[in-house]
């Protein structure tokens, strides 16, 4: 392990325990240590560069102060021109940011535009209330507009502050104004999302070590056969994964022990997103929570569901649903394929600048489009061993797909990827371009193929409206 991935493993250990013993403080008590916690860890590791975030978060407040009508776009604006300085500094003659301040970057970009879209839900929600006489029927909506400080310490709360997951103020707000923190479970989710993690720390040591991604890079890698460099972006990827699932399952942990997220089952939380319904307590009952709005991963899923969009439901949900809630919605275009590659722009955009990011992630849509054309034109011909055999063979080529969009995504540069994708002669885009090709010729033409966009799009429309997550 690299000394950065050391300094991350040790924050994470540390908030696990940290987060029992928040259970026991006052709500202002808790706000102003969470803060200094945040705080402390952001200095330690980013030094100077803290800035960056501290100017992020000012600017933001200014925007939400000023104009909270157009605070959205505006922010949104704001935070992702800033994200495109931070990673530009070097040509204006400032030091190259440290890792742990891109992390904590990325994570804040994503905090001040949720801000900024629920500072305008409650003014908007203020003012039907004030001309209709009537209660917002708004679910987890904000009761006040946050302070400076609220915002200050909701940036920097020291949970998951630089591994995530993303949470809204208003789930940090009723982490702080929780009633009894200490009856609410801890222990044993905690111990239930941990105790897998030893395992998938082990499995990344081991095949890193086996299968180094700087081979890939080299004259001797081109040497190999075709079936071995095909090979090889199947253990890159499952490397990928399993140091993913081992850091967010430990994030998720800190997130249970300290009682961030823990909501109601009656609630139907969303990752990320919150409760989706209003709820009371019964005292009369024992009620059931759930850490459902920071789960960030759902390791199961991402390995054996069947499609491709499904996929990435099931990775890094709560960025998902943000992603889903602030950009897809908005995007400048109608059809759900050109939506759907907007959103995948915007997210490959926030992961960095590095052209590895935008080869994987503006495949994404032509690997949907793929598979949905095969489904239209061929599994919904089939009886029941058919589609059977049909999603196994689907399962299979969606976790091609992914190991090949992976490549692109650790090697980085535009030259490495393209490289190697060459070295196995671009398989993955001639099988979902010769999806296409079949499923229109088999579904009959392109007037059908834009009648079911047109229904994928509708669907996608009601479900982003609704809970802000994806469907199929």
């Amino acid at each position: 392990m690299s000394p950065d991935e050391l300094v991350y493993l040790g924050i994470l250990a540390a908030s696990i325990p940290a987060g029992f013993l928040f259970r026991y403080l006052s709500p202002p008590v808790k706000q102003g240590a969470a803060l200094l916690l945040g705080l402390s860890i952001t200095i330690a590791t980013c030094h100077i560069h803290t800035l960056h975030s501290l100017v992020t978060v000012i600017g933001t407040w200014i925007i939400i102060k000023s104009s909270w009508r157009h605070a959205p776009a505006l922010s949104l604006t704001w935070t992702f021109v800033y994200l495109l300085f931070f990673r530009l500094v070097t040509w204006f003659g400032l030091p190259p940011p440290t890792p742990f301040a891109n992390a904590v970057q990325l994570l804040l970009t994503l905090k001040m535009v949720s801000l900024a879209n629920e500072v305008n839900s409650f003014h908007t929600e203020k003012k039907k209330e004030v001309s209709s006489f009537a209660k917002s029927p708004v679910i987890g909506g904000l009761s006040e507009e946050p302070s400076f400080y609220d915002i200050l310490s909701y940036s920097y709360c020291y949970v998951g502050i630089m591994t995530g997951p993303f949470f809204r103020f208003q789930t940090f707000v009723d982490w702080l104004t929780q009633p009894s923190p200490l009856a609410l479970p801890g222990w044993v989710p905690c111990l239930q999302r941990l105790k897998l993690v030893p395992v998938y720390g082990a499995l990344f040591l081991a095949f890193n070590s086996l299968f180094p991604l700087a081979y890939v890079r080299t004259d001797e890698f081109l040497d190999e056969n075709f079936f071995f460099r095909l090979f090889y972006m199947v253990a890159v990827f499952f490397v990928f994964r399993m140091r993913f699932y081992a850091a967010w399952c430990g994030a998720e942990a800190g997130c249970i022990s300290a009682g961030l997220g823990c909501y109601p089952e009656k609630a139907l939380s969303k990752p990320g997103g919150g409760p989706t319904v209003n709820y009371s307590p019964d005292p009369t009952a024992e009620e059931k929570y759930d850490f459902k709005t920071i789960q960030n991963i759902d390791c199961y899923n991402t390995d054996f569901c069947v499609k491709v969009r499904h996929g990435m439901r099931y990775w890094n949900m709560t960025v998902q649903w943000w992603l889903h809630h602030y950009i897809y919605p908005n995007a400048p275009f109608k059809a759900y394929t050109l939506r759907a590659g907007w959103t995948m722009f915007i997210s490959a955009y926030w992961h960095g600048l590095h052209a590895g990011y935008y080869l994987s992630f503006l495949t994404i849509p032509l690997c949907i489009a793929a598979e949905s054309a095969m489904e239209a034109s061929v599994r919904a011909k089939l009886g029941p061993r058919g589609q059977n055999i049909f999603d196994w063979v689907h399962w299979f080529l969606k976790m091609r797909a992914y190991d090949y969009m992976c490549m692109g995504f650790v090697l980085l540069r535009a030259s490495d990827t393209i490289n190697y994708w060459m070295s196995i002669y671009f398989t993955m885009h001639i099988i979902a371009v010769c999806c296409i090709i079949v499923g229109r010729v088999l579904k009959g033409g392109k007037r059908e193929g834009r009648r079911g966009e047109r229904r994928e799009g509708e669907k996608m429309e009601n479900v982003t409206e609704k809970t802000g997550e994806k469907t199929d």
